[in-house]
């Protein structure tokens, strides 16, 4: 079945909100086995809603919409519904009295315009929404179904969840599909491309691989999509046998699946070899410490973290040499090294990381340019670093830095234990 996502809004185009209800919709639509085809942002005006629905109920099966229902003079996609399949608008009862009775129970007056959102299109199917006032609402064209929902997104998830997802696979039926996805770090796309290629060419038809690359990692999620005689144990065994093909090449550049982060990886590697950890940061002010301490039970391997903005805070709470950072300065492998040593006996750790760079956008000289990040990670016995040369953007540069400290401590880990 092929579905597509109408979002309704100017808050949504003119950037000041994020359409985050597409994302969930199409993720849930395709481990229903549905395959979405578009997704479109469209304005508040009348004629481009009508022409956006229009266009789509005429290459899609199935269409959802969401926003543009609610009691103010803007959510106008009824309306617009109404005029597309040419039906009129009735006053709903039944909705009026759940109206009415929701905001009376609240102490809130009814008004003018809780009257109009009780106006609905004629052959709409009524979808209870339970979390709000604005019901969703299902409407059947030629061999198509259109759905209107509204744009609060615990609202349309409960609608999707509860009424429109089964309601859909009742009709439709849903073909099974299976994923796996492989968490990596260190590598890039291109990169990964090349070394796993002589596996994904092999792929029967039925099968994908889907590069999904973001700051400092890439996932891979390897999907086997069946038809009306397909099993899911069967796509299932067909999905983990490439997963373990691909284990076998990338090894230790896989530090997860599905919805591991890295700071949960590094995290058990911790827990299970009994190592405390501390953290001493310069350029990330305290970002690693923070990533880590996300995780509930952070406490049973995480000492605490010191941020060494300054040269003096570096020399007193970590020891740094004053000769280390007038010779080699700052940003420097010297620097790094003395800031593990001190922070693993200053917070009594096993095991520490330690960064010190310049983040940007200013601060950088001929020698040393904005972007260039030391990165050391051990003990007093074992230290190793990295040296990162970034582009010019703090905070992509901080965030960065944050998720490459952290597999290099997971590698640390891995190698050293």
């Amino acid at each position: 079945m092929k579905v597509h996502i109408i979002t309704i809004g100017d808050e949504i185009l003119i950037g000041q909100i994020v359409d985050t209800n597409s994302a969930w919709m199409a993720t849930q639509l395709n481990l229903a086995g549905m395959e979405v085809t578009a997704i479109k942002t469209v304005s508040d005006k009348l004629d481009d809603i009508k022409t956006n629905i229009n266009a789509s109920l005429r290459d899609a099966d199935i269409v959802l919409t969401t926003g543009g229902l609610g009691a103010t003079k803007d959510d106008i996609t009824k309306k617009a519904i109404a005029e597309l399949l040419g039906v009129d608008m009735y006053f709903d009862q039944e909705l009026y009295d759940m109206i009415t009775t929701f905001f009376q129970k609240r102490g809130f007056p009814i008004t003018d315009a809780h009257r109009i959102q009780c106006m609905m299109p004629e052959t709409m199917v009524k979808l209870t929404n339970k979390m709000g006032t604005a019901p969703g609402m299902w409407f059947e064209k030629d061999n198509s179904i259109l759905v209107s929902m509204p744009g609060v997104p615990y609202e349309m998830k409960y609608l999707m969840e509860k009424q429109i997802l089964p309601k859909l696979k009742d009709k439709f039926g849903a073909y099974p599909i299976y994923h796996r996805t492989l968490l990596t770090a260190g590598f890039g796309e291109t990169q990964i491309a090349e070394r796993i290629e002589h596996i994904t060419d092999a792929f029967p038809d039925n099968m994908k691989l889907a590069f999904l690359p973001n700051l400092g990692e890439v996932r891979l999620r390897v999907s086997a999509y069946g038809d009306e005689n397909s099993r899911e144990a069967e796509l299932k065994q067909m999905v983990d046998g490439k997963v373990t093909e691909i284990e076998q090449i990338m090894d230790n550049a896989i530090y997860g699946y599905e919805k591991d982060s890295i700071q949960n990886v590094v995290g058990q590697i911790l827990l299970e070899k009994g190592l405390k950890l501390g953290t001493a940061e310069s350029c990330t002010g305290g970002n690693i410490a923070a990533r880590i301490v996300q995780i509930s039970g952070s406490s049973a391997y995480f000492n605490g973290g010191i941020v060494a903005y300054s040269n003096d805070v570096k020399m007193k709470r970590l020891n740094v040499g004053e000769g280390t950072l007038q010779m080699y300065g700052a940003v420097s492998e010297a620097t790094v090294r003395e800031m593990v040593a001190g922070c693993t006996k200053a917070l009594d750790a096993d095991v520490a990381i330690a960064v010190s760079g310049i983040a940007g956008p200013t601060g950088g000289t001929a020698d040393k340019p904005v972007g260039l990040i030391w990165i050391a990670i051990g003990n007093p016995e074992k230290t190793v670093t990295h040296k990162l040369q970034l582009g010019k953007d703090r905070l992509k540069n901080i965030e960065y830095v944050t998720k490459r400290a952290l597999n290099l401590l997971r590698l640390y880990l891995l190698e050293s234990y």
